[in-house]
C-alpha cells in the first residue's frame, strides 16, 4: 500500500522540493479532484483514468438475518475508470 505522504516523498524528490511543499500538492490534487466530483462533474487525468459521479437509485433490499424488507436510499458514488494506458501497465 502506498499512502500520501510517500506519494509526497516521491514527488518532493524527483523535483526538488520540500516534503511539505510535496504534500500541499497532492493534498492539492485530491481537493481538486474532491470539488469537483462534488460538484457532479467528472475529472479527467490522461493516461491514469477518470473519475466521475454515477447515482444509484433507490431501492428495497432484504436483511439476510431476518428477511425483512428494507428501503435502501438513493445515493452518489465517486466510480474510477482506468485509462487504456494504465489497463496495459497492469496487464503486461
Amino acid at each position: 500500500m502506498t499512502t500520501t505522504n510517500e506519494i509526497a516523498d516521491k514527488i518532493a524528490t524527483e523535483h526538488s522540493l520540500t516534503k511539505a511543499q510535496g504534500k500541499a500538492i497532492v493534498e492539492a490534487v485530491i481537493a481538486s479532484i474532491t470539488e469537483t466530483a462534488v460538484a457532479g462533474n467528472e475529472t479527467s487525468l490522461p493516461g491514469f483514468g477518470k473519475f466521475k459521479v454515477k447515482e444509484t437509485p433507490a431501492r428495497e433490499a432484504r436483511n439476510p438475518a431476518t428477511g425483512a424488507t428494507i428501503k435502501v436510499a438513493a445515493a452518489k458514488k465517486l466510480a474510477f475508470t482506468p485509462a487504456k494506458a494504465l489497463k496495459d501497465a497492469l496487464n503486461k
